[in-house]
């Protein structure tokens, strides 16, 4: 193995054995980083450092559950025991369920919270103390689109993801002047398996909404964010814009979202009931991506859009008759 300049950043990714961590390893290990990579599982884990290695970095598996605090304390510990420092820390591990709010075990409510929001809580108490110590580093927090807007079925996901947001922007004002960073990146729907492996208790299969952009654009946006001066950054433009619509015009928001869920993003029935990997992990590293950007699947994806759009505007079009 090809070891690193002593000077290449030392990067500590959570989330990192499937999707987006596991791309931003890899997007790191090609610019020679050390890296530290921690997920529930040392098995996939293992599997995402030998193709580390195998880039040319230097790689160590760090088998960490985010949600427990004292994990990601010796996590970091870790770090800086085999590097000596931490340049910059990627709080990526997220889980996903789907279910109204009333028909979801709080096990699995409780869990998504734990996992994504707390496990960057944990992560920021871990590595704080070291890059106080240094004078430097940068605290990376991969957040959503959904940590600025709502939608029914994933209450606990949309939960973690908006006190992930105000938690970072807290952060970002306790620390000006400290020479610490606090980057948000914020993606809308990215091609990853984090569907297939999500808590379903609708009894209907599901799909992300549409267009998911590719886990390699998240990936370089996490490892252009310490260069950037910007606290935050959107990943799919599309996406973003329903933002806008959610500030301007709830309403309206509201009416599409709710469709979109119950003509996209929900379809069929007769899913199994599952709490996914919420609260194990897969024994198994999985792929980068889900599947969600084949040709196939976008046709589906843009005739389900089509016939739910031309249903709102069907429905919309009587009540503005009428007033």
């Amino acid at each position: 193995m090809k070891g690193a300049p002593p000077h290449a950043p030392v990067v500590v990714i959570t989330g990192a054995s499937s999707g987006i961590g596991r791309a931003t390893a890899r997007r790191y290990a090609r610019h020679g980083a050390r890296l530290v990579l921690a997920s529930r599982s040392r098995a996939a884990l293992e599997t995402v450092a030998a193709e580390c290695r195998e880039l040319g970095a230097q790689a160590v598996a760090v088998p960490t559950d985010v949600s427990h605090e004292g994990e990601v304390r010796s996590l970091a510990a870790a770090a800086v025991l085999e590097f000596g420092r931490i340049d910059v820390w990627v709080g990526n591990a997220g889980v996903f369920a789907y279910g109204a709010f009333e028909h979801l075990p709080s096990t699995v409510f409780r869990q998504v919270l734990e996992t994504n929001l707390m496990g960057q809580v944990h992560g920021a108490r871990a590595v704080l103390p070291y890059f106080r110590r240094q004078g430097s580093g940068t605290l990376v927090m991969v957040g959503s689109l959904y940590s600025r807007v709502g939608s029914p079925i994933i209450s606990p996901y949309v939960t973690s993801k908006w006190g992930l947001l105000g938690f970072a922007e807290c952060l970002r004002q306790e620390l000006r002047g400290s020479g610490i960073r606090v980057r948000v990146v914020l993606p809308g729907t990215v091609d990853t398996p984090i569907y297939q492996h999500a808590a379903n208790v609708t009894t209907r299969h599901v799909r992300p909404l549409p267009p998911a952009a590719s886990p390699e654009r998240v990936a370089r946006a996490i490892e252009r964010a310490p260069r950037r001066r910007r606290f935050s950054a959107y990943v799919g433009r599309v996406q973003k814009s329903t933002v806008l619509v959610h500030d301007l015009a709830p309403a309206a928001y509201d009416a599409a979202s709710s469709l979109m869920v119950e003509r996209v993003e929900l379809h069929g029935a007769g899913a199994e009931v599952t709490v996914g990997t919420v609260l194990e992990a897969p024994a198994a590293a999985s792929p980068v991506t889900g599947g969600w950007r084949s040709r196939g699947v976008r046709l589906l994806w843009a005739a389900a859009a089509a016939a739910a759009l031309s249903t709102l505007l069907v429905r919309r079009r009587p009540q503005a008759a009428a007033g």
